[in-house]
This record gives C-alpha cells, structure tokens and sequence, in this order.
C-alpha cells in the first residue's frame, strides 16, 4: 500500500511538470521531489529517498567493520548498520586509505619558524605586534603582519594591559614572607578584630572610567558620545577604615599628610571608627609604613591611647582588603559626573556609605586566602634561587614548621584542608631546598676531589 501510495504521488506531481528520471531499474530511480515531501514517498522496494544524515554512531562503525571483515556486501551492510550505502563505502575506503589529507593552502611557515616566533615573544613580551613581525622576518621568515598575528594568537597569547606591581628588594621580600608564616594561622575571627585603614585619591577624571559607547560611523565627534577629560582635573585625598563590621567615617584631606596630621586623624575619625564598629570589644589597628605612620611621636600617641598596632610588611597593598574596597567605590562611581570638588566628596560619600556590612565581611573573610597565595607564589620564586644562595638552616625550619602543622590541621575538627595544602606545600618545598643544598655540596665534593687527584 505505500507503494501504491506513493506511485500516485509520483503521477500527481508529474502531471504538475516534475522531473521523473527512472533508471535501468527500480532500485536506482532518482526522484526531485520538494524537500518536505521526500520522506512522505517510500520505494516499492522499500528503500526510502534521505536527505543528509548524521555521522554515523560507535556502534554503526563497529557492525560496518566487523561485516566487511567477513566479506559481507555494501548493501548487506548498510542494511544491517541502519545506514546508506554511500556512507559504508565511505566508512570502509577512510578506514584503507587512512586519514583524510587536510584541504586548503598549505601554511607559509613551519614549525621550526613558529618556534622561533615563540622565543622572540617569551624574550621580550612587552614588544607591540609591529616589533614582533620585524624582528621574525629579519630572521628569515616570509611571513604578513597578519600571519604573524595569528601565529601569536595560536601560542595562547592575548594583548592586555599589564598589572602594576610594588617593586620589592630582597630584604622586603623576605620580610613579607615571614610575615605571612606567623600569621598563615589566623582564622576569620582573628581578623575580623582588625581595623584596616588607608588613604586613596579621587580624580575628576573620566578617561579611563565609565562603559563603552555604542555609535554609528560619523558619530565619534558627537556631544553624546564623547568622554570628558581634563588636563589638570581636580582631585581629593581620603582617609578611610573599615572592619568586618563595616565601613567608618570618612576624612578628606586638605594638606600633605605629616605626622601631626596623621594624629589628627586617628583622634578625629580613627578612635571613632573603633568605637562605631568594635563598641566595647578590643580592636588591633593596621596601617602601612607611611614616614607619617611610622613616626616616633605617631609610635608614641599610639603607645599613649592603648591602641594596639598589625605589623605589616612593606609595600603590600595586595594584602589590604581596603585596597578593594577603594576600587568597589570607584567602580560605582563610573556612571556618575561630578563637575567639581564639592560635588566629588558628596559622591564619594555617599557611595561609600552604601557598602553593606556583608562586602566588607566578605574581604575580611579572604584574608586567609591572600596570605596562602602569597605562600605558595614564594615557595615558587624560591625554587628558582640559585642553590649556593639557599639556607640550610632556613630550609630545615620550613620544612618543619609545613609537615608540623600539616599533621595539626589533621588532628583539629572540623579538618582545615585547605591550611593543610599549604603547609604540606611549605613542607615539600623546603625538603626539595634541602635536597638542592645536599647536590651543591656533592658536586662540590666532586670538584675539589678531581682537582687533587689531577
């Protein structure tokens, strides 16, 4: 009946002036029927006219081989596999000829070329694309600027801005390291006593704030979508505090700060801020080590109110939650337009009493993580100290101190996995320093043995 059915079809359409082609026999007719009627016709033989397939499955692949192993015909086989014929014969003639050859034009370098382009990049990434493509060519290389730009696309390289960094000496370094081990035990809590403090500058300056602007081409000079700038624009000075609890009161500052002024501000805005945020409960003070901060009568006026002092290494601000908590402000203040100082300070008040207590508890929660990443990022830099340059003795107290309070985090409920990481790293870093000093010293050996025997 479905052939019946679709012989009358097959008329219907072919009084209307379709094209019919019928071939020696029935199993090859080739009908150009509509593509949505083609999977309403059946062959009287059962066979049914498809359009384009899916790939065909593991299992399909497994039954085409193993039937064409044993001799089976195509047809056979593609019945048996629930496929088309055209797509064994495919399936069976990639299997003996192998892999397809790739199509398209052959590339215009090789990979001794590409890899000399990688070394040109890792030499000196802070060359621009133009550099990059002169110094390539000059080394022999035919290759476009935009064949070198895809070259260094495929490396995984982007083009960004770089991140700025305090420069640290080795003695600062060090210190930084050290401060993070006393205190890569603190919990949350402990943290959560301090009082962090900092200054910030504010700009009227909207150079590189605010969203991009979507425009039509002609319409890059248009009042509406233009940026202001300023070649000299106003600025103010913020001091500011804030704690798990919060954020304190601001303080802007007028005059360069010196050491009596900085007293001012912790009599005016410090000691409340504590107040405000710790009541009646003890609070531990952080600041960094400003001439201002460190001076003999700050130390002293410090020493007199009782307010306890965070020792704090230089040149850190990546460990200052206030540090983010500046950059939150300044990022809701992008879609905003203050025209002078007094409108800036009345922005820049308003949008810092809108942080929730909770952001600020979320900072103060990450200060475990900092000092963990600051760990781990040294035991890396340590690994490519020169051996000679190495402690023994300091090895043997990291590697101590890292398996010591790696079995502690074991032993404490509930288990702290994440210490326990990184005291285990501590520990095997210090074990491969020792090892390293142990080489030195056998080579060392070595040397002076063959220097005596010659």
């Amino acid at each position: 009946m479905n052939g019946a059915r679709g012989f009358l079809r097959l008329r219907r359409y072919y009084s209307s002036g379709l094209r019919v082609t019928y071939h020696r026999t029935l199993d090859k007719i080739e009908l150009m029927l509509p593509p949505k009627l083609r999977p309403l016709y059946n062959h009287p033989a059962g066979y049914k006219i498809m359009g384009k397939t899916a790939d065909l499955t593991v299992v399909q692949k497994t039954i085409i081989d193993t039937l064409h192993k044993e001799g089976k015909p195509q047809t056979f086989i593609a019945k048996e596999a629930d496929c088309s014929q055209s797509a064994v014969s495919k399936h069976v003639n990639r299997k003996l000829s192998g892999k397809r050859k790739k199509c398209g034009r052959k590339r215009c370098t090789t990979n001794r070329e590409n890899r000399s382009l990688m070394r040109i990049v890792k030499q000196n990434p802070f060359k621009n694309l133009s550099e990059l493509h002169k110094e390539w060519t000059e080394a022999g290389v035919k290759a476009s600027r935009a064949t070198t730009h895809r070259r260094v696309k495929e490396f995984g390289y982007s083009c960004r801005i770089p991140l700025g960094k305090p420069l640290l000496n080795h003695r600062q370094r060090q210190r930084r390291l050290t401060w993070a081990k006393e205190k890569k035990n603190w919990t949350v809590a402990q943290w959560s006593k301090v009082l962090f403090s900092d200054e910030s500058k504010f700009c009227i300056s909207f150079v590189n704030q605010g969203p991009r602007v979507w425009r039509k081409g002609g319409e890059a000079h248009s009042p509406s979508c233009l940026k202001s700038s300023v070649n000299f624009p106003q600025s103010v000075m913020i001091w500011g505090a804030m704690s798990s609890a919060g954020v304190g009161p601001l303080c802007f500052l007028k005059t360069k700060v010196t050491a009596p002024v900085y007293q001012e501000i912790l009599e005016h805005f410090m000691l409340p801020s504590a107040d405000q945020l710790f009541e009646d409960a003890g609070f531990i003070f952080q600041q960094d080590l400003a001439p201002a901060h460190t001076a003999k009568s700050t130390k002293s006026w410090l020493n007199d109110h009782g307010v306890g002092v965070l020792d704090w290494p230089a040149n850190s601000p990546d460990l200052n939650p206030i540090e983010n908590l500046w950059g939150i402000v300044k990022r809701k203040m992008r879609n905003k337009r203050p025209k002078n100082a007094d409108e800036l300070k009345a922005t820049v008040k308003e949008t810092w009493a809108s942080i929730p207590p909770q952001q600020c508890l979320n900072l103060i929660t990450s200060m475990p993580r900092r000092i963990e990443a600051g760990l781990v990022f040294a035991g890396f830099s340590d690994m490519t100290r020169p051996p000679e340059k190495l402690s023994f003795s300091q090895s043997c107290v990291i590697t101590a101190t890292g398996f010591i309070w790696s079995r502690y985090c074991l032993v404490i409920i509930p288990k702290n996995w994440a210490l326990f990481a990184v005291n285990f790293f501590l520990g095997l870093c210090g074990s491969i320093q020792l090892l390293r000093i142990w080489r030195y010293k056998q080579q060392l050996k070595q040397k002076e043995d063959q220097v005596q025997q010659s």
